[in-house]
């Protein structure tokens, strides 16, 4: 029997005010509670990265009509506007924490708005939000070598599981990008499963370190997120992001060729 495919959501900032660099991948306090109201209305079931994964990994039932709600980089709106709206409907999501962004010990500058601190994100984990991983400084991850590669996936892991008391399980890839040997490493650092974008349903087939995911932005409305969440007209909602997707990533991989043979002639 195939399993169906589930729709994973990504969200970024929820803000009512963000700044240019997170507006577009911003959204508004009010849209979000209309999208969950939404959700619950047509019956899905939140589950979060973890649960999927396992389910499709052991074969074991899901919930009827299950749906991801996943948040990347840790921005302070999770807490104080998505938090009480996932509360108010009992449900389950996944906050992915680039541990460099996050306010406090570890942090190593570079974030774009606001961010969490380490205390909220522990109030986040209590509300049985799964706390995943997005590297430590939120870098292209297919474009470092080795050595730094394993240092954002590992420092990372081990941040959270500092924080938390909990090593994480779930991770997902800096700007839905990743390749073989990115996804071996994240593997091999002890991340059981890791999300991509992709802007198209997730499938088992798809494999547990390339599970796709739908982008929600500022400028999603409440009929064209129905539709997401439905899995109705996903191509053609995301066509143009998917031709840019393709062109840049030949460029990436120009840019790779380009410094194998630059190290090869030193």
């Amino acid at each position: 029997m195939t399993e169906a495919p589930v729709p994973i959501l990504m969200y970024h900032s929820v803000a009512t005010a963000p700044n240019d660099a997170t507006r577009a991948l911003s959204v508004a306090p009010e849209a979000f509670s209309e999208q969950m109201a939404l959700i619950d209305d047509l019956g899905l079931t939140p589950v979060t990265t973890g649960d999927l994964a396992a389910g499709w990994r052991s074969g074991r039932p899901l919930p009827l009509r299950p749906v991801l709600i996943t948040f990347d980089d840790g921005y302070e709106g999770v807490h104080r506007h998505a938090l009480p709206v996932l509360a108010k409907h009992g449900f389950a999501a996944t906050l992915f924490v680039s541990t460099g962004w996050i306010r406090g010990a570890y942090d190593a500058g570079g974030a774009l708005d606001t961010m969490l601190d380490w205390d909220q994100v522990r109030e986040i984990a209590a509300a049985d939000v799964e706390i995943g991983g997005h590297s430590h400084t939120h870098p292209q991850l297919d474009q470092l070598d080795d050595e730094r590669l394993r240092h954002e996936l590992a420092h990372c892991r081990d941040i959270v599981t500092d924080a938390l008391g909990t090593a994480p399980v779930s991770f997902a890839y800096p700007y839905g990008y990743s390749s073989r040997r990115v996804r071996e490493a994240v593997r091999e650092t002890g991340y059981a499963q890791a999300l991509a974008v992709g802007n198209a349903l997730a499938r088992r087939r798809q494999g547990p370190y390339a599970l796709q995911r739908v982008t929600v932005r500022r400028s999603t409305g409440i009929e064209e997120f129905e539709r997401l969440v439905e899995g109705r007209s996903i191509a053609r909602n995301f066509a143009r992001d998917r031709a840019l997707t393709k062109g840049y990533a030949m460029v990436r991989r120009a840019r790779q060729v380009r410094r194998k043979a630059i190290r090869s002639r030193v």
